[in-house]
């Protein structure tokens, strides 16, 4: 630290906590209590005090750091070596095969050729990484010294986000999404499973786990078309699912619960945080393949020598020192992404004879090779049937369908302010069809009179209702038709194609880390005795943290960067709503739909008139409940304290 902090010398030469801090704390198996031995903030305490500057143990002016991605993870880490590492951004470069920045975060196109984005995200205000981020990058549209960050709350607080269509089915009607219709049998399974362990979910399914009754309930409805879940995906990521959003669970229903940037991902959070990038100095190299790292593995640990890479026609090594740094993003969920437009459909028929051997996945595999510590990347492509699904993008001039497109939107959908409040899904559709329209312009150029609206669909292997094939086998045209078909507007179809732009994307990858997984499948951020490596993105472990989110992505940079510097700052856990008693009852009282749940009443007694009486969530009026035993024994009690008092 030298010069940095010599007057401090005195403390910290005589403190054991120098150098040994827990970067990644786990809320799950922490003990929360105060002592001399917890210096530092319990795991998901977050808040301004966890905002200190990291001071590296010793000067990384010299060091070189080589990020082999520009996702959302790799761009983070970068920010992340620069803001608490220090480490120059000139000293920075990013190694990249395509030749545009942003992963999985895309969007492009313009509304002569059609846009495109292969997918959203939705948001919601306790991703603490992300905004940890995104508070310091500059504005898109505001002066100085505003930020992203300011845009985005500037917009939300003043344009709140729900549904009031969130369910449709029977040509277009919009079905009651008010209660999630779960039975008190489906409510003590979620209860269970909240309760269970992680380390006894290895490998097991959803399906396996819940009934046929919970598969039918509006919740799941709800829950797998706004995560992508499918019933043979992981019962564990399903829990920790459940655990993240605790807190959101009773906005599931209209959408409440979510927040949403002014225009697409790329233009929100990738231009500017390159942009930033870009101005400390950070370099980028496209066309560059990454295809294996030369490491040197003894009982000292893993150190990586070189970085093999094919740029053109020629293997180019790129060598490493112990003091230089490597991020790999492991995996991609939209690796292989098979396009198609309005005539031409993305694939003929689902293989997976061949997954996995794209090059998204072979420097995973590669290091995989090496040792066992960077985990199984079979586990999460070798099943393409069971993690794909696809998307198509609509560039819609008007017509009857941006006409009904209006019966879906809580305001006008030119108007600038929030349309549909995230998806529409069709419960009738054998596609499990789902189409969203977000603020418009959903581009900075987009013209005043186009509609860009997103659709996707879970099914894969069904026949569609309308187009009687398989999504991935249709033209843009034939799923344009089978969504005016289920919106009753199916004899309108060949006008509203004549005006209507789409472009289809087929992600054989895109739910492939939701597949079941065991401990050690994978890899850590920083894997066992790494010394200059750190994996990030979404095929790496957390400790409760979720995959399929923005806020995973830059969590594993913000770990990689701090334990490879071995910064005196700590990620915080995840957002400790689920510990609150406030959330747990909401979501009971969500859960149960809103009518009393066992021991309610109890509650109520108890805290009537009491400082605590505002945490008892609201919900339908109380019919009295068969309490009376518990009534007796706190008559009881009450009885004994007022004697002990006299």
């Amino acid at each position: 630290m030298g010069k940095i902090t010599e007057k401090f010398d005195k403390v910290l030469n005589a403190s054991p906590f120098p150098g040994h801090v827990d970067h990644a704390p786990d809320a799950s198996k922490e003990i929360v209590r105060n002592s001399k031995d917890q210096p530092m903030p319990f795991a998901d305490l977050t808040g301004n005090y966890q905002r200190n500057k990291g001071i590296p143990p010793k000067s990384f002016k010299e060091s070189k750091v080589y990020i082999v991605g520009t996702g959302i993870a790799g761009l983070s880490a970068a920010y992340y070596f620069i803001r608490d590492g220090h480490i120059p951004g000139k000293n920075i470069v990013f190694l990249d095969k395509i030749a545009i920045e942003g992963g999985s975060l895309d969007g492009s196109g313009n509304a002569k050729d059609g846009y495109l984005i292969r997918g959203g995200r939705e948001l919601e205000m306790n991703y603490e990484n992300l905004w940890d981020i995104f508070q310091d990058i500059p504005a898109l549209e505001m002066p100085a010294p505003y930020s992203v960050l300011d845009e985005f709350r500037l917009l939300n607080d003043n344009d709140p986000n729900y549904s009031k269509a969130r369910l449709i089915h029977n040509n277009g009607e919009v079905l009651d999404f008010s209660k999630f219709n779960l039975n008190k049998l489906d409510q003590l399974a979620v209860v269970k499973l909240l309760l269970k362990k992680k380390e006894e979910l290895d490998d097991v399914t959803v399906e396996s786990y819940f009934s046929d009754s919970f598969f039918e309930s509006n919740f799941w409805a709800l829950f797998r078309t706004m995560f992508a879940f499918e019933n043979w995906h992981s019962l564990l990521e399903c829990k920790l699912y459940m655990h993240r959003f605790l807190h959101r669970i009773d906005g599931f229903n209209d959408l409440s619960c979510l927040v949403f940037p002014k225009y697409n991902q790329h233009d929100t959070f990738v231009k500017p945080l390159t942009e930033h990038l870009k101005s400390k100095g950070v370099k980028i190299q496209f066309n560059t393949f990454v295809k294996d790292l030369d490491i040197q593995i003894n009982t000292e640990g893993k150190v990586v020598k070189g970085i093999i890479t094919q740029q053109e026609d020629k293997e180019v090594t790129i060598p490493v020192t112990e003091n230089d740094f490597v991020i790999v993003t492991t995996g991609s969920m939209t690796e292989d992404t098979r396009y198609g437009d309005n005539t031409n459909a993305p694939i003929e028929g689902i293989d997976s004879i061949k997954s996995g051997e794209s090059d998204g996945w072979q420097l995973w595999k590669n290091l995989a090779t090496k040792s066992i510590e960077f985990g199984k990347p079979e586990k999460f492509y070798s099943s393409v049937e069971k993690s794909s699904w696809e998307s198509a993008t609509l560039t819609c001039r008007p017509s009857a369908l941006t006409e009904k497109f209006k019966e879906y939107c809580v305001n006008d959908p030119y108007s600038g302010k929030s349309a549909t409040g995230g998806i529409v899904t069709i419960t009738d559709s054998n596609w499990l069809m789902s189409f969203t329209i977000n603020r418009q312009p959903h581009f900075p150029e987009q013209p005043d009179d186009i509609l860009v609206v997103w659709v996707y669909a879970l099914f894969m292997d069904k026949d569609g209702n309308y187009s009687k094939k398989p999504m991935p086998q249709c033209t843009g045209n034939e799923i344009l038709a089978e969504l005016c078909f289920h919106i009753g507007l199916e004899d309108k179809i060949d006008t509203i194609i004549k005006n209507t732009i789409v472009k289809t994307s087929f992600m054989p990858y895109i739910t492939s880390m939701f597949m079941p997984r065991a401990a050690g499948d994978r890899p850590e951020v920083v894997p066992n005795g790494s010394k200059n490596l750190g994996l990030v993105g979404q095929f790496v472990e957390t400790h409760n943290d979720v995959v399929f989110t923005v806020d995973t992505s830059i969590r594993t940079a913000r770990i990689a960067v701090y334990k490879l510097l071995n910064l005196n700052k700590q990620v915080p856990d995840i957002a400790a709503g689920q510990y609150d008693i406030r959330q747990l009852l909401k979501a009971a009282k969500a859960l149960n739909d809103y009518k009393p749940f066992p021991g309610e009443s109890v509650l109520k007694r108890v805290l009537k008139n009491t400082y605590f009486e505002h945490i008892l969530p609201e919900g339908i009026e109380d019919e009295e409940q068969h309490d009376s035993f518990l009534y007796e024994q706190l008559d009881k009690i009450k009885g004994w304290a007022k004697e002990l008092t006299h």
